[in-house]
């Protein structure tokens, strides 16, 4: 495997992409890579472009230096790309201009249903997480500890802090190696996994007591619609979460978060313990991800895409 130089060599400027509403790992992916860039190649000049992300990563070094736009007319003009986290062209959000112009891509994921086309490739499905995939393009001696910080808190997340089936003892080993750089674990996983706001609180809680239950309680599935958004005050990249919230009750297989985004569209993000595949469900509708954590988006009413789902879920229940 070739160390991230290589990809570098003759490269003046590079764009740093992460997907639409970005995760922790899609976060912890990009902010760590940039940050890598700025130690080891001042020479080279990196952007990083995302939306805008939640407060609670304020602590990652340079988040503030994140281009949530991407004008055609600033005459920035990229050498390379390198995507991280984004498993499908409609996932690359606020840089698709800068994809579709740069001559070279170097596209870093952990998604099996990636088949996209880049110049560069390098996608492991078994790692737990994008960030634990970046980390092995890295020279470990180079890792500074703000860059272990943003890889840390990623790989964290993707794996509900080490609890999901994902984590590997390659991803522990990793994470003990990250530690190492004198990280302050205990405040990147409270302040960024486990701490709310009192709006998230309110639209966590509300989710949970108007939720519905399938499938002789195997399938649990929570709403939240631009109204409820707007009434408790919250925003879209402020939910995150709440879907493993359901998944965690006791006789659930599988959870579905069904959330309605500004432009009527139903965001689906679906969660499974151990029997049900939910990126084969996902992919149904033209979304995709990983075999217990995967996501769609359906232009059709929350009933509608119920009654479209039950019996994928059902299948696969009973295979």
């Amino acid at each position: 495997m070739n160390k991230i130089g290589y990809y570098l060599e003759g490269k003046k400027k590079i764009a740093i992409a992460g997907h639409v509403t970005p995760d922790g790992d899609c976060i912890g992916s990009c902010m760590g890579l940039w940050i890598y860039l700025k130690d080891n190649y001042p020479e080279i000049e990196a952007d990083v472009y995302m939306q805008k992300v939640s407060p609670i990563y304020d602590f990652i070094y340079g988040i503030d230096k994140i281009r949530d736009y991407c004008s055609a007319g600033d005459g920035k003009k990229y050498d390379l790309m390198i995507a991280l986290d984004i498993s499908s062209y409609d996932r690359i959000g606020v840089a698709r201009t800068i994809f579709d112009e740069v001559p070279e891509v170097f596209c870093i994921d952990h998604h099996k249903t990636n088949e996209g086309t880049y110049t560069y490739f390098y996608n492991d499905p078994e790692a737990s997480s994008t960030c634990e995939a970046l980390y092995r393009h890295l020279e470990y001696d180079k890792i500074s500890k703000q860059c272990a910080e943003a890889l840390y808190m990623g790989i964290a997340h993707d794996t509900g802090v080490f609890r999901y089936s994902c984590t590997s003892p390659e991803t522990m080993r990793v994470a003990a190696n990250l530690m190492e750089k004198g990280i302050d674990v205990a405040r990147i996983v409270d302040e960024t996994f486990y701490q709310k706001t009192y709006a998230q609180q309110k639209m966590q809680g509300y989710v949970v007591e108007n939720s519905s239950l399938y499938l002789d309680g195997k399938f649990i599935v929570g709403r939240i619609t631009r109204e409820d958004r707007k009434r408790i005050g919250i925003k879209t990249n402020e939910i995150e979460g709440i879907v493993s919230v359901l998944r965690d009750t006791i006789g659930v297989e599988l959870s579905m978060l069904m959330h309605e985004l500004d432009t009527g569209e139903i965001k689906i993000s679906m969660r499974s313990k151990a029997i049900v595949d939910v990126s084969k469900i996902c992919m149904n509708f033209g979304g995709g991800g990983h075999v217990r954590a995967a996501g769609c988006k359906i232009s059709e009413n929350m009933d509608e895409i119920v009654e479209k789902i039950i019996p994928l879920v059902k299948e696969q229940l009973e295979a």
